[in-house]
């Protein structure tokens, strides 16, 4: 079994542990540094020579009480940004940058809906949703990835990037983004900024007081003119605290420079080399770099909030100082060469070419010999392409989008069309449960989203491909997510209505409900992401069984399923021994199976996705809805899997 994606969150999780006691290192140290300062202040006052001898025990306690306020400061500020960052999402850090959501109906020209395909492909070639895409107004070419999970991640693009790039530079950048959404860094990234905001708060104070300071000094001196000097000492007093705060608050961003930058430059060559294995077109994501170098306006970007997300950028997006030492990305000409060794140093000049385009109108599918079954060899090495999408997966994707019926790929770029096409595609073909689902459409769901699913979508989406039906799910996500709040619930109470109709959903029916839901619902409610919790699958082996369980009776009779739950075993030996009950394996009891499987760490998950895969793979054969199956539950498991293609090589 590949470990290269279970390697990369491995360290992700280790960057994490190291930033955390690098943040309690610079803590420690500036609340040291303003104990000390206090303290000889103290003594200062006092007409005392400042030695070790001279200090009592009496002259510590307001130095300690102001270090104790500034432990509590940095604490509480982290804590603040953490849970305000945590509330907001990916969305929240785009929309404070300034940038404004983009939708393939609101999409003013060909550059911005090149964008959203070069998007749609890249999430369909790597198992992830769609992200919703925020356009930056700004000249500069830089892009980032914000979010805690692929459910609530966003891209953000700039105006110059998309304007700038032909489609190839386009596709690196997208692809390196996608990289850090895959490999963990973006939650990492999220992380940074609310565990670094504690230590930068102080200057922040520092400079806010001495502002007020200035514009109000008249005020305090002119209270001292009499008898009483207490104004002008309080002045004193507060001008002395403000230039102390300044001080610490500058030490504080050296130290957060210098985190910043240890954290975040080995990540940017990986994504590099990651973005370069996707595209197989190492021009691409060179040639954007290239552009930065040649262009006016480089990737510095002019928001005021820039430079607290400097570590996010494809590349600097704020001025770092004349070293290198606190750099957040390894030097441009660095990155060029490691992608491109034998680069002469010449920069591209005149305007970019609009590059290639998708194919117009229906294609067939990349590398495709047959409709109904996937290739044993493809399934039983999935868990190899984990978090490792290749150029064969992005070329599929690409002719997979147009193959989809134009009607039903217009109306998944707007909410209203979204929500149509996730009906359409829940709506059963038998007389008799149409007509329950109907009966609910119209109860729940307003009259012109109903028309539009009756009269246009659901004869659009007839003899639909199995393998359109996750990626359409995908591709109607970033819509979905732009829903009102009240949308949102009629929503969520209609599809369930639908599902519920057939009274006999299957495990496939309910999985691609699963991933829907568990996409959508972090953009409107405030969903905790899931922390690695158990490094081995022995306390949760009776839930191990139940996935198991269910998939084995999902490929085949009871004596089938005996058989591929004891392949499966062998994969995963903490299973129990015997196959469940039917009765265990319930929609419900699979539900809480995978929601403590989904605490485990991302090896144990990969573990429990490769004994899956043997069980699909027991009776020797495997049809398409199997294989998109086995997808589902990998995405459940947040374990992002590209397609399973046909005729496809895996080393």
């Amino acid at each position: 079994m590949a470990t290269d994606f279970f390697e990369r969150q491995a360290a992700a999780r280790r960057s994490t542990t190291w930033l955390l006691a690098m943040f309690a290192l610079a803590v420690v140290t500036l609340v040291v540094v303003l104990f000390l300062i206090a303290s000889v202040v103290v003594v200062a006052a006092e007409d005392q020579t400042p030695s070790l001898t001279t200090i009592q025990s009496a002259d510590l306690v307001a130095p300690a009480g102001i270090a104790g306020g500034a432990l509590a400061l940095i604490g509480a500020g982290s804590l603040f940004k953490i849970s305000s960052l945590r509330l907001g999402g990916g969305r929240g850090v785009a929309e404070g940058l300034g940038g404004k959501r983009l939708l393939r109906d609101t999409a003013t020209d060909d550059a911005e809906r090149r964008l959203l395909n070069v998007v749609d492909e890249m999430a369909i070639a790597s198992g992830t949703p769609s992200p919703p895409v925020f356009l930056l107004d700004d000249a500069s070419i830089n892009a980032f990835a914000a979010g805690y999970s692929p459910s609530d991640a966003v891209l953000g693009v700039t105006r110059g990037c998309v304007e700038s790039l032909t489609r190839d530079e386009l596709q690196g950048v997208i692809a390196h983004e996608f990289s850090h959404i895959l490999n963990g860094d973006m939650r990492l990234s999220i992380k940074m900024i609310g565990i670094l905001h504690g230590i930068l708060l102080m200057g922040l104070i520092g400079r806010l007081l001495l502002r007020v300071l200035t514009h109000s000094g008249h005020s305090f001196r002119s209270r001292g003119s009499g008898k009483n000097d207490s104004g002008a000492s309080i002045y004193l007093a507060l001008l002395l605290l403000a230039v102390a705060l300044l001080i610490l608050g500058s030490l504080g961003s050296l130290f957060g420079g210098l985190i910043k930058a240890a954290v975040s430059r080995q990540r940017e060559y990986l994504a590099d080399a990651s973005a370069v294995q996707f595209t197989r077109n190492p021009g691409g994501i060179a040639g954007a770099l290239k552009r930065i170098l040649a262009s006016s306006h480089g990737a510095t970007l002019s928001h005021p909030r820039a430079p607290e997300l400097s570590h996010m950028y494809f590349a600097n997006g704020v001025w770092e100082g004349f070293t290198s030492l606190m750099a957040t990305h390894p030097p441009l000409e660095d990155r060029i060469k490691a992608i491109d060794p034998h680069w002469d140093g010449k920069l591209p000049t005149g305007v970019r070419s609009a590059g290639s385009r998708l194919p117009e109108g229906g294609v067939g599918f990349a590398g495709q010999t047959d409709q109904t079954e996937v290739p044993l060899q493809a399934v039983r090495q999935a868990v190899d392409q984990i978090g490792d999408p290749l150029e064969a997966h992005r070329r599929y994707a690409a002719e997979l989008i147009a193959s989809i019926p134009p009607a039903v790929r217009s109306a998944a770029g707007e909410p209203s069309g979204a929500q149509a096409v996730v009906f359409g595609l829940v709506l059963d073909p038998r007389p008799e449960v149409r007509r329950r689902q109907e009966q609910v459409l119209n109860e729940l769901v307003e009259k012109p989203i109903v028309r539009l699913t009756l009269d246009r979508i659901v004869p659009a989406l007839g003899g639909l491909d199995d393998r359109l039906r996750l990626p359409l799910i995908d591709l109607a996500l970033p819509s979905l997510a732009a829903m009102s709040r009240p949308q949102y619930e009629r929503f969520c109470k209609a599809f369930r209505g639908l599902a519920l109709a057939d009274e006999n959903l299957s495990l496939f029916e309910w999985t691609l409900s699963q991933v829907l839901l568990r996409h959508l619902r972090p953009q409107f409610e405030k969903v905790v992401a899931p922390r690695d919790k158990h490094t081995a699958l022995y306390p949760i082996a009776a839930e191990c069984g139940v996935l198991l369980s269910a998939l084995a009776y999902a490929c085949g009779n009871d004596e089938e399923a005996a058989r591929g739950y004891a392949l499966g075993r062998e994969k995963l030996p903490e299973a129990p021994g015997a196959l469940q009950s039917r009765a265990e394996c319930e929609l419900g009891g699979l539900r809480k199976a995978l929601e403590s499987i989904r605490l485990a760490t991302a090896r144990q998950r990969g573990r429990v996705v490769n004994a899956a895969a043997t069980i699909i793979c027991a009776d020797r054969h495997v049809v398409v809805a199997e294989a998109e199956l086995l997808r589902g539950i990998s995405d459940l498991l947040d374990c992002p899997m590209p397609p399973l293609l046909p005729g496809q090589r895996v080393a």
